[in-house]
């Protein structure tokens, strides 16, 4: 199956569940609308290169659209609408005022230089900026897109309105009116939903989470900030990986010093692995170097797959040996491999919670915004925590209700909230 495939048969089963007609169905699987274009620019070899672009509005019965530009040589289409139909049930289950949205452009960030990037973004602005505004389109950073990039977006969109619009973006720099704890956000939130499921679904009983093993498959933002909060808090993260490969400790990876190598390489440095307390043992190079399919494959209690969509397929379900599966990453796991990790018991908490903590925290950068009142970051990391422990609890009420996955029960509280907005 395709990603949008996948997505479409999710909603389809919960749906069916939820006792949701089929003409209330299509409507909820229909976009709003599509926008496809082309950014041309110049290069800095004096070429004229062009990139595909789009804007997916899925749904906004809830509120405004909201999702994220992704920015990756992959992109495509049914990508995007599949990702824009994951952002109305990530902002219906975690309880925000939003729709789903999505954007994308085919183009590879490490190939192109600042000022290429540049043109880029602000040539998308002028492609969707009828379409966009605090109240109407708010979007954001994904995958391959960051802060600065969201600056150039909301200079551009200031120009073509005639006024500073600083609601319009989130994901800012905190000096152009980006929230603080923005960045942890996602991280922070798919911690705190782990930290519920663990109250109410202990993989193993009367365990410290000293006892619990962890890997974790990419180490982006999100990534590395799930690994250093659980690092933090004492479970034993064992296994991390970026696009070149990964690591492997069975003694614990001191997430604290890796990210220190990673910010002056860009990477995680395969020739670097600083293991727990590798110090007192006089030896600092001693993580086994993997694959990003050893990883998934690694007896651990639970597993986080952080990077993109479908790597864990129907071709490597039986492999996975994980108790519990974070999905942090949009689709990590397809639709058939659900089903047969459901068969195994391995429990998945599904990404439209557990990695609601990034939209979570984009709403409270648009309050402010909007309002012109800013918070600390504790601050707003204690809305976050409370939003999403709250979502995890109402999530945890509708499976015990149907008697259902995880995965399921996030659906269908999610569908039921926006038909009911719907009537």
């Amino acid at each position: 199956m395709s990603f949008l495939e996948n997505t479409e048969e999710i909603i389809k089963e919960a749906a069916s569940l939820a006792g949701i007609s089929k003409d209330v169905l299509v409507k909820l699987e229909t976009p709003d609308k599509v926008l496809e274009f082309e950014i041309s620019v110049k290069m800095d070899d004096g070429s004229a290169k062009n990139f595909p672009g789009w804007r997916v509005q899925h749904n906004d019965k809830l509120g405004p659209y909201k999702g994220g530009i992704r920015f990756h040589p992959d992109s495509n289409l049914d990508e995007v609408k599949a990702l824009a139909s994951l952002m109305t049930w990530k902002t219906s289950v975690v309880n925000l005022p939003f729709g789903g949205g999505k954007g994308a452009v085919q183009a590879d960030t490490h190939t192109l230089s600042k000022r290429e990037l540049e043109q880029i973004c602000r040539g998308y602005v002028r492609k969707i900026w009828q379409d966009i505004g605090p109240d109407k389109d708010v979007p954001a950073p994904d995958v391959g897109s960051n802060a600065q990039m969201m600056d150039w977006m909301a200079d551009e969109y200031s120009k073509l309105v005639g006024h500073s619009e600083p609601a319009v973006f989130t994901g800012k720099p905190i000096e152009k009116g980006g929230s603080q704890g923005r960045e942890v956000a996602t991280g922070f939130g798919g911690y705190v939903t782990l930290r519920e499921y663990l109250k109410k679904s202990p993989i193993t009983y009367n365990l410290k989470p000293t006892s619990l093993n962890v890997a974790v498959q990419g180490f982006g933002n999100v990534g590395s900030n799930i690994a250093k909060l659980l690092f933090e808090r004492g479970f034993k993260v064992i296994a991390i990986s970026d696009s070149k490969g990964g690591l492997l400790e069975s003694d614990g990876i001191d997430i604290n010093r890796i990210i220190d190598e990673k910010e002056k390489t860009g990477l995680i440095d395969q020739g670097k692995c600083y293991a727990v307390d590798c110090d007192k043992k006089n030896a600092c190079i001693l993580c086994q170097q993997i694959s990003n399919d050893e990883l998934l494959e690694l007896s651990v209690d639970i597993l986080i797959p952080a990077a993109l969509e479908n790597q864990i397929t129907e071709k490597n379900a039986d492999k996975i040996k994980a108790k519990v599966i974070l999905e942090l990453a949009n689709g990590p796991v397809s639709h058939e491999a659900d089903k047969i990790l459901e068969k195994k018991g391995v429990e998945i908490i599904p990404d439209i919670l557990a990695n609601g903590g990034g939209v979570v925290g984009s709403y409270f950068e648009w309050i402010q915004s909007k309002s012109g009142k800013y918070w600390g970051g504790k601050e707003v990391l204690e809305k976050i925590d409370a939003q999403m422990t709250e979502a995890f609890r109402g999530v945890a009420e509708t499976k015990s209700k149907y008697n259902t996955s995880w995965r399921l029960a996030a659906y269908v509280r999610a569908l039921n909230r926006v038909v009911e907005a719907w009537q």
